[in-house]
């Protein structure tokens, strides 16, 4: 991590979680290990207080946790656990699209394809992963089911970032543009059970994509 010495606080607390994050997503800081305040405020020039405050908040982001008398470590998530989420995924974003569809307005079309839009023209994979998400909040939210919808937030704020960028990874952009659009078509034409169908592939895919992503790296260690 590069040094970002400050004297201002605010700047400081930035510098540190902006360093600090960029180094988890890229793997440069693996899951599990410790991130010992003494040494990040050693390591930037500045207090434990702005260390402590970027920790916080890459806490509330799920890509740290806190564990007794281990302080702060790089949250993980083990791909068994990786796999289960994404069936988890498939329960709870299926019956809400269904939910959904009766409810859409023009407007929501309107806004999940301006999403599709910055996905296709954005070379970032951390964007795609963002925007992926977006997407699936934008043809889920009509649905108005607030207790489901909390469930899905919840599930996502346990994913966290780093997991959906792995996924992203895994998937590529082309094949999921791919899908979602013909998602957003059926959304578009009523078809509730054709849109729901193409969410159910559309994520079963994307499971399986992500198991051989993990056994074609458990095979190269």
């Amino acid at each position: 991590m590069p040094k970002v010495s400050t004297d201002d606080p605010s700047a400081a607390f930035f510098n540190v979680y902006q360093a600090l994050r960029k180094d988890i997503l890229a793997g440069s800081l693996e899951g599990g290990q410790a991130l010992r305040q003494d040494d990040i405020a050693r390591l930037h020039g500045v207090s434990k207080v702005p260390v402590r405050e970027a920790l916080r908040r890459l806490e509330m982001e799920s890509l740290v946790e806190f564990r007794p008398r281990r302080g702060a470590i790089v949250r993980s998530v083990s791909d068994d656990d990786l796999l289960e989420m994404l069936d988890i995924r498939i329960a709870l974003e299926c019956r809400a699209l269904e939910l959904a569809i009766p409810n859409m307005a023009e407007s929501d079309f309107e806004l999940a394809q301006e999403v599709l839009d910055e996905y296709q023209a954005s070379p970032d994979k951390e964007l795609w992963s963002e925007l992926n998400r977006r997407f699936h909040a934008c043809i889920l939210e009509p649905c108005g089911n607030r207790q489901l919808l909390s469930l899905i937030n919840d599930f996502e704020q346990r994913v966290g970032p780093l997991v959906r960028l792995r996924v992203t990874e895994a998937t590529g952009l082309e094949r999921p543009m791919r899908e979602h659009t013909q998602i957003l078509q059926s959304c578009r034409d009523g078809a509730v059970n054709d849109a729901v169908s193409a969410l159910r592939i559309h994520i079963e895919t994307t499971k399986r994509e992500v198991a051989a992503s993990i056994r074609r790296r458990n095979i190269s260690r």
